[in-house]
């Protein structure tokens, strides 16, 4: 009896991950453009001194979530700043942490999201959307010395008064509401 032949499917390799395809695709062709965008979309603790980039891809085309994943994919050399940029962009305020939860398990980049939402509940405990995000995630373990240390999330405003010590604030995007001088 005769088998037909087998038709091998190509297999993907984890930097053609479907977020990075989709964001080649739409013209997002590596690490420095993503920096750029997220930058671009309002992670601006990042901009480090020059002028800020141009959006180049709608948020409807590819999400903050969609992009915050690509940043925090498991095929990154676990740069620091991409991790730190989908940290900030994970905590966008229109995120969905079911959506996170689903996209992150298509992108093999669970673990990382789960030690970056851990870190956001010592900063944010009363906000849902992290321990939401955190009950979505499969259990795991953080990937071992590659996350940064928890503190690199958010703001430190050091002291704001003699022996007063400012409250830590979680890094997110911040869309420019004006730019130049009031008349």
């Amino acid at each position: 009896m005769q088998t037909a032949p087998s038709v091998q499917q190509p297999v993907l390799m984890a930097s053609d991950s479907p977020l990075r395809l989709k964001a080649q695709r739409l013209g997002l062709h590596g690490p420095a453009e993503w920096k750029d965008e997220a930058v671009a979309r309002g992670c601006f603790h990042y901009l480090q001194g020059r002028t800020p980039p141009q959006q180049r891809v709608t948020e409807e085309a590819f999400s903050n979530e969609e992009l915050a994943l690509v940043l925090l994919g498991t095929a990154n050399a676990h740069d620091p700043w991409l991790v730190r940029l989908g940290a900030m962009l994970l905590g966008a305020e229109t995120n969905d942490p079911k959506r996170i939860a689903r996209l992150a398990t298509d992108e093999d980049c669970t673990p990382a999201v789960r030690a970056i939402a851990e870190a956001a509940t010592r900063y944010e405990p009363e906000l849902q959307f992290w321990s939401t995000l955190l009950a979505e995630l499969p259990p795991g373990t953080p990937p071992p010395g590659v996350m940064p240390h928890h503190s690199r999330y958010v703001s430190l405003p050091g002291l704001i008064a003699p022996r007063t010590q400012g409250k830590a604030v979680w890094l997110r995007p911040q869309k420019v509401k004006a730019l130049g001088y009031a008349g």
